[in-house]
């Protein structure tokens, strides 16, 4: 285990993570660092829920705007990012706060997963992308069930860029990428670290997430999408497969109407949740908090405490 020490604050979307990372920042004058796979994409704001400028004057954040739209993003780039801004914010005499809801990426950091290093196939890439067109991506994801099961599991059918580089790794090297032993043998986290997982009551979230999407339209996510593709954005890059985009795109291109663009967001974004809290029940470590228990006040004084008594805080 490293010495250096971490605070995760991990749940599901929605339910509360960026108010209290902000408040608990304040509290212990320290830094965060964005957990979020969407966040490091600079122009994609609104649909993100991308902490606002002020909020980011207020408390200083790393791993948020660092990339442009067209630039690829992945779980090794952002361990490798967040490794080094915990190094420094700890030599700096701080205890950095992660906070994000991107699973693999946490779980990735606080376990020291580590990476196959197989290279890619561009051939064998295109051949999956066009038997996908061909045959559907179920086809695809059900060769990657035949070869690796577990990875299969893990990954949902959409997530189709991670079923076609787990086929890839398997064609090139015959590895397998699941990830049932990427924890340390003896248990214990790569960081001193303290993991708090926020949660509420599950029709309460849904309803906070329905409330967002709805504040998120009213922010001018449709604005947002349109000055993109007109800056000339590929409708094909990753950043555009974070949630919602593609269904703005639709409405924009007259494919849906803007109410069904709303209610594919919203119906995605729940199961997006749903997803997220899978992963942590793989995660044993966590500190679970009802945030429905609480008030805000309430909530920042207890998790600060049980902080304060795993490091030893005054």
């Amino acid at each position: 285990m490293k010495s250096e020490k971490l605070i995760a604050i991990i749940g599901p979307t929605a339910v509360g993570k960026t108010e209290l990372s902000l408040e608990l920042a304040k509290k212990m004058s320290t830094e965060i660092i964005s957990g979020d796979s969407m966040l490091v994409y600079k122009g994609f704001d609104v649909g993100t829920a991308k902490p606002t400028l002020l909020e980011q004057k207020s408390v200083q954040h790393h791993m948020i705007d660092i990339l442009n739209p067209e630039q690829e993003f992945s779980v090794t780039q952002f361990k490798a990012y967040a490794q080094e801004h915990i190094q420094k914010i700890n030599n700096r005499g701080k205890i950095p706060i992660l906070a994000g809801g991107t699973g693999l990426y946490v779980k990735s950091l606080v376990e020291d997963y580590s990476f196959n290093k197989t290279p890619g196939d561009e051939v064998y890439r295109c051949e999956l992308e066009a038997l996908a067109q061909k045959q559907g991506k179920a086809y695809v994801h059900e060769m990657l069930r035949a070869v690796d099961p577990k990875t299969a599991e893990r990954l949902h059918i959409n997530d189709f860029r991670r079923v076609i580089r787990a086929l890839e790794v398997y064609h090139m090297g015959g590895e397998l990428i699941s990830q049932d032993k990427a924890m340390l043998e003896d248990g214990k986290l790569a960081y001193n670290a303290v993991v708090i997982g926020l949660n509420r009551e599950r029709s309460h979230l849904y309803e906070r997430i329905n409330q967002r999407v709805d504040l998120m339209m009213e922010s001018g996510f449709v604005e947002e999408v349109q000055s993109l593709l007109n800056a000339g954005i590929s409708r094909n890059c990753q950043a555009m497969k974070g949630i919602g985009y593609l269904d703005i795109v639709g409405y924009i291109d007259g494919l849906i109407s803007l109410d069904t663009a709303i209610e594919n967001i919203k119906k995605a974004t729940r199961h997006f949740a749903k997803r997220q809290l899978t992963w942590y029940r793989k995660m044993p470590y966590i500190h679970w908090y009802d945030v429905e228990e609480y008030s805000p006040k309430e909530l920042l004084k207890i998790v600060f405490k049980d902080i304060a008594g795993e490091f030893l805080l005054k």
